[in-house]
């Protein structure tokens, strides 16, 4: 500390001294400056005023609004190179700030599996729960807090073998969240065993003789389980992937999205018929509500044949466009249909919105009829329910 010879704190700051025989000089001017001239003649010396001040960041002056990086945690990504949860990821955080939502009212809940550290890498709230119960968690947080956005995010293993019964009780209740079910077609987190989702004679280290089980179907599964929203996309598509997540997002029940997503480990190229250039065209059909279901650049189409779908020539057979089925995504039947165009080489694999219905949601059934308990019983309390109905003592 400084010795003050007066006893004082002096924190005056000081200039520093000079050498001895050195005299204090004004700096030189750059070579390319010049000094200022004298005023043209009738102008007046400007007076000082207030400096204007910068336009808000944004670069058009607007108001800079949240980015993707707002959404971005500071955690690094613990996902193989070239997985396609990568780009599910991306286009989520792409997706946050068009919502509107502030970070501290969105949650991410996920279960177990490669797709379920996907809470980890976003900015906002979140759980890594327990395996396969993603969906009950979620259910308990929308109950008490109903005005937070929550997604879900699980696997086709998560989702569909443990989980299988969490996933449709949340469906039927309709409870206003987003689900995302990364479906790869295997267990990769466990290194490669086959999923509920494998393919007949899928050689996996649990089956080497090839699987015997016939797989399970996310779409039709949920459907049959009375789901309000489903919809399909890919993780090489993600304009489409981030359209049916907005989609899922504006509904107001639960949302479900199917995504095939690549395990370049464990499953490589198990979508690629639908997701490269070379045969997308002809192996995948993006569905509309209101329009004709065209593929292969507008060259086939399909057709409803009693209660089967059929694939037709547009360019040299007796068909046109007028033949192709109309879809309408509020027809159950219509989707039930659509969803069971599945493993199959002939047709083409669809993706879009599949079906969707307004209903009551299940946290707005219940936060109404707790308002009317306690409009007719008032607030009550937890020692005078403990103590109500039917009560014992053990001695």
């Amino acid at each position: 500390m400084a010795d003050n010879s007066n006893g004082k704190d002096d924190k005056t700051p000081r200039k520093p001294k000079l050498p001895p025989g050195m005299k204090a000089r004004s700096p030189k001017m750059p070579p390319s400056a010049k000094k200022p001239g004298k005023l043209p003649p009738g102008a007046a010396p400007r007076k000082p005023g207030k400096v204007p001040s910068m336009p808000p960041a944004g670069g058009d002056g607007a108001p800079a609004g949240p980015t993707r990086a707002d959404f971005s945690s500071d955690q690094d990504v613990r996902w193989c190179p070239g997985c396609g949860d990568y780009a599910v990821l991306a286009t989520t955080q792409r997706l946050m700030p068009e919502l509107g939502i502030a970070r501290e009212n969105i949650v991410f809940i996920s279960g177990i599996g490669c797709s379920s550290r996907f809470p980890y890498y976003m900015n906002t709230y979140g759980m890594h729960s327990i395996h396969g119960r993603a969906p009950s968690i979620a259910t308990g947080l929308k109950a008490c807090r109903p005005e937070l956005d929550v997604w879900v995010v699980t696997g086709d293993g998560d989702a569909l073998s443990i989980g299988g019964n969490h996933l449709i009780h949340l469906m039927r209740r309709n409870v206003n969240l987003q689900i995302l079910l990364f479906n790869n077609q295997i267990y990769g987190l466990t290194k490669g065993q086959y999923s509920p989702t494998s393919e007949v004679g899928k050689i996996t280290k649990s089956t080497p003789f090839g699987s015997i089980d016939h797989p399970f179907n996310p779409t039709a599964l949920v459907l049959g389980a009375d789901a309000s929203f489903v919809a399909r996309t890919m993780d090489r598509d993600p304009k489409h992937m981030k359209a049916m997540l907005l989609e899922a997002h504006a509904h107001g029940g639960t949302g479900f999205v199917e995504i095939y997503q690549n395990c370049n480990i464990f499953n490589d190229g198990a979508f690629f018929d639908f997701t490269e250039k070379a045969t997308k065209s002809d192996r995948a059909i993006f569905i509309e509500s209101g329009k004709p279901l065209t593929y292969a650049g507008g060259k086939r189409g399909l057709r409803l044949n009693g209660f089967k779908l059929e694939s037709i020539d547009l360019e040299n057979g007796p068909y046109s466009v007028d033949d192709c089925l109309v879809y309408d995504d509020s027809s159950r039947e219509l989707a039930g249909i659509m969803s069971r165009v599945f493993w199959n080489p002939e047709m083409p694999q669809p993706f879009g919105v599949f079906y969707r219905e307004d209903r009551p949601t299940y946290e707005s059934g219940l936060q109404e009829q707790v308002a009317a308990v306690r409009e007719k019983s008032g607030t009550g309390s937890i020692a005078d329910l403990l103590q109500a109905g039917n009560t014992w003592t053990v001695e």
